[in-house]
């Protein structure tokens, strides 16, 4: 029997149904941000986090740019999914190997239960961008791992398990400044410190997904493929906009898209995604789903500023890729 993650229970979803009126297939919760640029002393702004499941609460790994403008990443813990607690420090990590200490930056991280602990990945200033990988298996102690690949890439994102007996992430190579490229790209592992056999999954489009794309939250089993909330970046002629919408990906070899929305599922159109550091952003970084029911939370960064928190049903979704799929 394959190993699956598809039994996803989580009762306890932070939730607000549609509003009357609203066809979207993606909505936003109605008091949005729900994690403002000042919750803690020392930060500039919070953005681009991750969130689990965890111990029948809900913690994360936070993106905190501080009032220096140092990029690096917190602790945090929610009761309810919306309402959250951040450590004003950032995380202390445990190295083994001091050679990997060295770090001028982490941002944008993704966490992921795999088999016994949480991996969480994020962009690793290592002499530019790479992706750092570690682990814990309390959210009290967090041990540094490696970086998985040279310099230069982003977006590291880990599946929920292994395919073929092979630890899985995607990543998007990259250059050292404001990349006006970019293609999602996927890599295996035997052991999540060697990388390799990696492979082509997609490239850009035109409109909302013109300049680059990336993987945005770990993906979604479901028994018809892999769901990947992703983001895609146009140029206009006042810079980038950041939208995201989704692809269905094959089980088995998931650099294989079976299904890609033509059109996005939420762009950059209220205050706080269109007004703050960097304006015109929705990148999602994290879900949280609820198998039974279907439903799916989406933690999202705002104008690199704040956290925003939308919905979706997982079957909605799938019926909107299978009706407006350009591959």
């Amino acid at each position: 029997m394959k190993p699956s993650s598809l039994q996803s229970t989580l009762p306890n979803i932070p939730w607000e149904d549609r509003s009357a009126g609203n066809a979207n297939v993606v909505w936003r919760y109605s008091h949005n941000p729900i994690i403002p640029r000042d919750l803690i002393p020392s930060s500039n702004s919070i953005f681009n986090s991750a969130v689990v499941p965890f111990n029948g609460t809900f913690a994360g790994v936070f993106r905190c740019d501080d009032k220096q403008r140092n990029m690096n990443v917190h602790r945090g813990f929610s009761q309810d999914g919306i309402n959250w607690k951040l450590d004003d420090n950032p995380i202390e990590w445990i190295y083994d190997n001091s050679d990997c200490a060295y770090s001028q930056y982490k941002y944008d991280p993704r966490v992921c239960w795999i088999e016994d602990r949480y991996y969480i990945m994020w962009c690793n200033g290592f002499h530019g961008p790479t992706i750092g990988i570690g682990y814990t298996f309390d959210f009290e102690q967090f041990h540094f791992l490696e970086n998985a690949l040279l310099p230069f890439n982003r977006n590291g994102v880990p599946f929920p398990r292994k395919i073929n007996d092979k630890y899985v992430m995607f990543s998007r190579p990259s250059d050292n400044g404001h990349t006006p490229f970019g293609d999602i790209y996927l890599s295996m592992s035997p052991d999540m410190v060697h990388w390799g056999e990696h492979r082509y999954v997609m490239g850009t489009k035109g409109g909302w997904q013109s300049t680059k794309v990336g993987a945005g939250p770990v993906p979604i089993e479901t028994p018809e493929g892999w769901l990947l909330f992703y983001h895609g970046v146009l140029t206009s002629c006042n810079g980038f906009v950041y939208s995201f919408g989704a692809a269905l990906l094959d089980l088995d070899k998931p650099w294989k898209v079976i299904y890609r929305g033509a059109s996005y599922l939420l762009s950059p159109q209220t205050y706080y995604e269109c007004v703050g550091d960097v304006p015109n952003v929705a990148f999602p970084c994290a879900t949280l789903y609820d198998q039974p029911t279907g439903r799916i939370a989406i933690y999202y960064g705002g104008a690199d500023t704040v956290t925003g928190l939308a919905f979706c049903k997982v079957d909605e979704v799938m019926e909107f890729l299978k009706h407006n799929s350009e591959v």
